[in-house]
């Protein structure tokens, strides 16, 4: 198993909290409860995680529920998401899991101080949740014919670097090119990186429905992401190169899309024609 996508469902512990001092964005509380959770099993792997600017091998989400007025509701039901994208990353996460561990049902985790219980956890049967292995991915997409059309949903803001600017347009060399770099930094096969070539040139955006949202960023600064649902259709349709971008559109759930993905930005996934973003074409 090198990749895995484990979706916690969690309850809130404490609603004492004053309205207003929760964080607006929980993407870098949860970055470091993973970090945490590594560091716990594995000293040695945390260390590495540290090292040097290069991209990290998992993701963690935002907190996802109700928050109304800047309060947590004792009630409600929340939700985190915490990616693998190398064998020890994910078979750590999966431990992590297990009964005892510190992300397993039962077990009590802190985000920015704030307490909550673990009430179940997925990695299987969920829509952003489940198991691979590159050669899997690569294999189940390469062996059929591609289909023409390409659909996702960007589920928390999700922006790129291009040219010294932040750029929150999901352009297909953007999106598309993040995630042939994801893929060859991590994957023990790689792709051509002539994807990005590919995805300029031959395709284009066959509709959307986005909107952008601003998140806090270090130093007061903001970064500004988009959100919503996107599909790209080729111009000129070529089996081998819209094999490798299927095999990266399966893979963008794993791997999150632009900067930010290891605090909650980039959360993407492809969505099929059952899921009502139909591949027309």
């Amino acid at each position: 198993m090198d990749l895995i996508s484990l979706l916690l469902s969690l309850r809130p512990l404490d609603g004492d909290r004053p309205a207003g001092s929760l964080p607006t964005w929980w993407g870098r509380a949860s970055q470091a409860l993973a970090l945490r959770v590594v560091q716990q099993l594995d000293p040695t792997l945390a260390a590495s995680l540290h090292e040097g600017s290069r991209l990290r091998p998992f993701t963690a989400s935002t907190l996802m529920g109700p928050m109304e007025r800047g309060r947590l509701d004792l009630g409600g039901r929340y939700a985190l998401r915490f990616t693998g994208l190398t064998q020890p990353v994910s078979q750590l996460l999966a431990q992590a899991a297990q009964p005892g561990g510190p992300l397993a049902p039962g077990a009590t985790l802190h985000l920015d101080y704030q307490p909550f219980g673990v009430e179940g956890v997925q990695s299987d049967d969920h829509p952003w949740a489940g198991r691979a292995g590159y050669s899997q991915l690569a294999a189940a997409t390469l062996a059929a014919p591609p289909p023409r059309q390409l659909s996702f949903l960007l589920a928390s803001p999700t922006s790129f670097r291009s040219a010294g600017k932040q750029v929150p347009l999901p352009l297909p060399e953007l999106f598309f090119g993040s995630l042939v770099d994801r893929w060859n930094a991590f994957a023990p096969l790689a792709f051509p990186v002539e994807v990005r070539r590919y995805a300029a040139e031959c395709l284009a955006v066959a509709r959307y429905s986005l909107r952008t949202r601003p998140v806090a960023a270090k130093e007061g600064g903001l970064r500004v992401g988009a959100l919503g649902q996107i599909s790209y259709i080729t111009l000129n349709y070529d089996r081998y190169w819209m094999g490798v971008l299927a095999a990266l559109a399966d893979f963008a759930r794993y791997s999150g899309v632009g900067g930010g993905a290891t605090m909650g930005l980039g959360q993407a996934r492809r969505v099929r024609e059952r899921e009502g973003e139909g591949e027309r074409g």
